[in-house]
């Protein structure tokens, strides 16, 4: 024995993985799942006060939930976790399990890659025209002085955009109507059927069931409609569409009709769910807080010097991208999100098991004091750029990160800047009577049911 190994010592071994603590509150049968249904906003925003990583019941299953950003970038960027859990398995009666959406590995990257070609930031200014074309529609629209149901016309814009740029066609305008009311009922039936996972029970004949599956086979329908309306014309215009027709396999076969099927799906419902949730939101700023419509009806006014808005205005209208930015903050479309384990790993130091489900919420992570100086106050100067620094990494994702980011994040900012431009610059707003501005809680956030009158300026 030598000096040397008699003061040595042997390397530690690393901690073992600690079991993550389990949430207060649960019930029998349901867990937390009657917490979640009741006050999910106010539920998952105290999780963080138990630790990173916290245990909660769903029914019968045990799933993880993650509270901080670091955690959640963590969680999003590892390739120990892929798409699925409670909010993908709500999802697949109506995207399918073939969309771009849905589907993880080699499939998924395929999607993508057959998709980007659309969704480049060097391509959206080709749909500038449209986009500003649509929104110059809604302000003419509303120039009747009837109520406007905001619910119907925030969901109209975001599919005929969607349809006119991606899918090239006029021939949705008489499908939109069918579309935003089976959408309607569709996220809310999903969210339900997430956070109280029942099974065969979502299957018995009661009305909910019943409008629930009516919604769905009317949607599914329309995406036949529309993929057999464009192989009738015979058109081949440039578009996403056409690139979905045209796709091939990994053995260059033409991709199935299901996978096409599936896409269309996710083009038409995803994005106009997300898109048209945010038009919602950002008119209910307008309405509660005039001042930030006046700043950017200025803000458009110096920009513009009068004229009709234009995509090439807008890295000029800086304000009016940030009152956009804290919207998202404020009120994400996309609040709670799931993740599934590949593989035994961890998170924060806690056992994460192989097939364990993982939820996060970047609401409760947008409105954490931790993160954010007065967090609940509209401040759209918190993302100017000495200032916007200071927000952790991974506290605001709008988009997401990682290999699920949204591809069309420059298609979507572009969309709302132009319709949040015209409309501030035509009106002010004030609720109008039967409003109810309250959050709707579904698989995306918005207000209930918003009503609105639009007041020239």
């Amino acid at each position: 024995m030598t000096l040397e190994s008699v003061g040595s010592k042997a390397p530690e071994a690393p901690a073992p993985p600690r079991v993550a603590p389990l949430a207060a509150g649960g019930v029998p049968l349901l867990g937390h799942g009657l917490q979640l249904f009741r006050d999910p906003l106010g539920f998952l925003g105290r999780l963080r006060d138990d630790g990173g990583v916290v245990r909660l019941r769903l029914g019968p299953k045990t799933v993880y939930a993650v509270t901080t950003p670091a955690l959640a970038g963590a969680l999003a960027l590892s390739t120990d976790f892929q798409i699925g859990g409670p909010l993908w398995e709500s999802l697949e009666d109506l995207l399918g399990k073939e969309g771009v959406a849905t589907s993880n590995g080699p499939l998924h990257q395929r999607q993508r890659r057959a998709m980007q070609p659309a969704f480049r930031q060097e391509a959206v200014p080709g749909y500038g025209p449209v986009m500003a074309e649509e929104a110059r529609a809604l302000v003419e629209r509303w120039r009747s002085g009837t109520t406007i149901d905001v619910t119907t016309e925030s969901f109209r814009v975001a599919v005929r955009v969607a349809a006119r740029c991606l899918m090239g066609g006029t021939y949705m305008d008489e499908r939109a109507d069918r579309i935003c009311a089976a959408l309607a009922t569709l996220f809310s039936g999903m969210y339900q059927r997430m956070v109280i996972p029942l099974g065969p029970l979502y299957r018995l004949p009661v009305p909910a069931n019943r409008a629930f599956n009516r919604a769905l086979a009317d949607l599914h329908l329309l995406v036949d409609e529309i993929v057999a309306a464009r192989r009738a014309s015979g058109i081949k215009p440039n578009d996403l569409l056409m690139a979905l027709l045209d796709a091939k396999d990994h053995d260059g076969e033409p991709i199935g009709e299901q996978e096409i099927h599936d896409q269309v799906v996710a083009i038409v419902t995803a994005g106009s769910e997300t898109v048209g949730s945010m038009v919602m939101s950002l008119l209910q700023v307008l309405t509660d807080h005039p001042e930030q419509g006046d700043k950017i009806r200025d803000e458009v006014k110096a920009v513009t010097g009068g004229r009709p808005v234009a995509f090439e205005d807008m890295r000029n209208l800086t304000y009016t991208a940030n009152v956009i930015v804290e919207t998202m903050r404020l009120r994400p479309a996309v609040w709670i999100l799931t993740r599934r384990a590949v593989t035994e790993t961890q998170l924060g130091g806690y056992r994460i098991p192989a097939g364990a489900d993982v939820v996060y919420s970047p609401y409760a992570i947008q409105h954490d004091a931790r993160s954010y100086e007065e967090p609940e106050l509209l401040d759209p100067h918190r993302w100017l750029p000495e200032r916007a620094k200071g927000v952790p990494k991974y506290a605001m994702t709008p988009f997401g990160v990682g290999n699920r980011k949204c591809p069309g994040d420059h298609f979507s900012m572009a969309e709302l800047t132009l319709i949040m431009a015209e409309l501030a610059s035509a009106y002010r707003f004030e609720e109008a009577p039967g409003s109810d501005p309250r959050l709707r809680i579904g698989i995306t956030l918005r207000p209930r049911r918003l009503l609105l009158r639009a007041l020239p300026r």
